[in-house]
């Protein structure tokens, strides 16, 4: 059964959802590429769906200006911002 909400609670609702969404489900797929995974045996979603959240709270963590994706990039190709990286979870 549902039972009537007020508008101002539905709008508030709606916009937590949506606020999930937009930060944490899109960010991952649209940055890290995560509906495209193809790991379907074992445990091996979970683990690398664990390991996308962990690298984009590390890239969100680091102070300088600029997007997730270019700071993922720049960690690829700079072992030097990658450790800076690593270490700054301390």
């Amino acid at each position: 059964m549902s039972r009537p909400v007020a508008a101002k609670a539905a709008l508030a609702a709606v916009r937590d959802h949506w606020a999930i969404e937009n930060k944490l489900h899109w960010v991952l797929d649209a940055v890290l590429d995560e509906d495209r995974a193809r790991a379907r045996a074992d445990n091996a979603p979970f683990n690398l769906a664990l390991l996308r959240r962990i690298a984009l709270n590390i890239a969100r963590s680091e102070p300088s200006n600029g997007s997730i994706r270019g700071k993922i990039k720049r960690a690829a190709w700079d072992d030097a911002f990658l450790a800076k990286l690593i270490l700054q979870m301390r």
